[in-house]
């Protein structure tokens, strides 16, 4: 039997601390709690949790949250869910150094989102699913990917993105 660390169920889970952008620290160091997997949340749970850790620069647990919304959801929603959880990993890339894949899943995540009228479950034209800004997400991600292959250091806190209308606009209904 190897030493891997092990979940309940026996599935192999690296039980190290990782930091506020999900990189694994020593054993025994002082990390961020990690994001229960396997939630079932609203979609406004969801939106508001994900915002809340992208606000304190922890993209790696945002994406936690919302790949659980992918794969506890609607099969119709699982793109606007999964573009979510790419933008966020995205971030969390740029936000490491990682310049190559932080721009490509923040580009991956935007084409996704702004998509045929069936990606992100018919949000092309201008859609708010749920009051997600989709199209401010997506000139976010295009321009953040930018900055970022041109070699612009991220603070992921600084970066995140809203993903509701900016403040002072009414979420749309």
């Amino acid at each position: 039997m190897n030493g891997r660390d092990r979940d309940r169920e026996g599935r192999a889970r690296s039980a190290r601390p990782r930091d506020g952008l999900g990189r694994p620290l020593a054993y025994g160091e002082a990390g961020v709690e990690r994001q229960p997997e396997g939630v079932v949340r609203t979609p406004a749970e969801t939106v508001e949790q994900a915002q809340r850790l992208l606000d304190a620069g922890m993209p790696f647990h945002a994406h936690e949250v919302f790949e659980d919304a992918w794969k506890s959801g609607p099969a119709a929603e699982a793109t606007l869910w999964r573009a979510l959880a790419q933008l966020a990993v995205g971030l969390t890339h740029a936000a490491r150094g990682n310049a190559v894949g932080g721009a490509r899943l923040l580009r991956r995540g935007a084409t996704a989102l702004a998509g045929d009228g069936d990606a992100a479950g018919g949000t092309a034209g201008g859609g708010a699913p749920y009051g997600i800004d989709v199209p401010g997400l997506v000139r976010w991600a295009r321009e953040l990917a930018g900055r970022v292959e041109a070699g612009a250091a991220v603070d992921a806190a600084a970066e995140a993105p809203r993903l509701g209308p900016p403040p002072g606009r009414p979420k749309p209904l």
